[in-house]
């Protein structure tokens, strides 16, 4: 039997692409630093082998033992998880054992004839599996991965002998061994990109290099290229097709009504009128949804059948989440930039007329000293600003000075006073229990879970 372990497997996209292994009747294990729900409970119900730490004598041993396990019958996934003392790491490079990292193994594995990549610096986690959504629906059979949980129940991974693969294009490196970003390794004949805003600090020290990048992205499809008309700092192929809410884009969208239920708006094209019904929270959604409608209409799927999967695609887990709605509303997204976070409350206020707490832990990126500046009125529409104990990373920040969770709070103060840290969990959840006002929202903003307070809250608010 093909035996593949994971070093970091917990993350949503590892954990999917060891239960796609998993179905093609390979034995699976895995490592982390540790597991939680819904990751953990579904990597048990799925029967593989994980644990906690990293112990190469527990598994990666038996990969160089002979018998059954020759050179072709095992594989090490590395995530970036995965830094230069990791002792598992360290016994797969010591041992000469086949590894390959996540990206690497999406490309031998997933990447079709006809490869679809949903890339940008926001929306492309929502934008792959609604595009997903849309073909599975009309009667396709793509391979597919995205690096999130879909309310749909839909997995995050699944491998097919279609001729399309649609998959996220993240421009996060590769691995610590291979700084390119991971898109660089789907070879899309077909991109979606949603927008390019600097991101990342810790890999792209200037503006500039995030730019690079993309710019090198948009040369390579052959097939049909769909761009946010916002995206103004790169040079586009003259074949690229624009969407967006201006009448100047080709697919344009707008007459957009929000409500605590949803969206509605109409997508105009070529004279056309579409009208559009999404039970999703934003109006950035009905950008992410023009995007897809765009790609998929572009592609020969039918307008009808397009709009019919939008209405019964209901997002994204940790995208504008609702966790609790009652006398106090407790939302959760994964927004770890101040420009994810931003927009995210702009929606919020819209739909909401209480005041708004705001959670926010930043990735390692938006941590460091550079990136004070991104924080600029980012949180002008919360009217208090919490920054909890931040969780250790161990990525590198290449050796730049990262703020502590009071040196964000300093920052944030500077366009929003009323900003506070509370370095204790269990204190900060009193706080917010206590202070949390009849009618208004609590949002969690960020990608590290924030250690059970969520559910701390949920279970005890009003």
């Amino acid at each position: 039997m093909k035996h593949v372990h994971f070093i970091g497997i917990c993350g949503v996209a590892m954990s999917a692409l060891a239960l796609t292994f998993k179905e093609k009747g390979w034995k699976v294990t895995g490592s982390d630093v540790g597991f939680y729900p819904p990751v953990s409970t579904s990597l048990e119900e799925n029967q593989i082998d994980f644990y906690a730490g990293w112990h190469p004598d527990r598994v990666l041993r038996s990969f160089s033992e002979g018998g059954e396990n020759s050179s072709n019958e095992y594989l090490v996934v590395v995530g970036n998880v995965a830094g230069s003392t990791n002792p598992e790491w360290l016994y797969v490079v010591e041992n000469k054992l086949n590894y390959k990292s996540y990206p690497e193994v999406i490309a031998d594995y997933f990447v079709k004839q006809n490869s679809i990549v949903c890339a940008g610096t926001f929306g492309k986690t929502t934008c792959t599996a609604l595009l997903t959504w849309i073909f599975l629906r009309s009667g396709h059979n793509p391979s597919y991965m995205f690096g999130g949980l879909s309310q749909n129940k839909l997995p995050s991974a699944h491998l097919t002998d279609g001729d399309y693969s649609i998959l996220e294009g993240d421009e996060y490196k590769s691995a610590r061994w291979d700084l390119r970003p991971k898109f660089f390794h789907y070879r899309p004949k077909h991109l979606l990109l949603t927008a390019v805003v600097w991101d990342h600090a810790d890999v792209y020290k200037t503006e500039r290099d995030y730019m690079e990048v993309f710019q090198k992205l948009v040369e390579e499809p052959k097939g049909i290229v769909i761009v946010s008309e916002r995206v103004k700092n790169i040079k586009l192929p003259e074949k690229s097709i624009t969407y967006g809410p201006s009448s100047a884009a080709t697919y344009n969208y707008g007459d957009i009504i929000e409500t605590e239920n949803g969206i509605k708006f109409n997508i105009k094209h070529d004279g056309i009128s579409h009208a559009v019904s999404s039970p999703c929270l934003g109006e950035y959604m009905a950008d992410n949804i023009t995007a897809c409608f765009a790609l998929a209409h572009e592609l020969g799927l039918e307008p009808k059948k397009i709009l019919e999967s939008v209405k019964f695609f209901i997002g994204m887990k940790r995208r504008l989440e609702k966790r609790h709605v009652g006398k106090v509303v407790v939302i959760d997204d994964i927004a770890h930039s101040p420009a994810k976070a931003m927009s995210v409350l702009k929606t919020i206020r819209k739909i909401y007329p209480g005041k708004i707490f705001a959670i926010f832990e930043p990735n390692i990126g938006n941590r460091l000293a550079s990136s004070a500046s991104g924080y600029d009125n980012a949180f002008k529409d919360a009217d208090e600003v919490i920054i909890p104990r931040l969780t250790k990373l161990k990525l590198d920040s290449g050796g730049e000075k990262s703020l502590d969770g009071e040196g964000i709070a300093e920052v944030i103060r500077k366009t929003q006073p009323n900003t506070t840290y509370i370095a204790g969990d269990s204190e900060l959840v009193k706080y917010l229990l206590k202070k949390a006002p009849l009618g208004g929202v609590i949002v969690f903003l960020g990608s590290h879970g924030f250690r059970g307070m969520i559910e701390e809250v949920v279970k005890n608010v009003a």
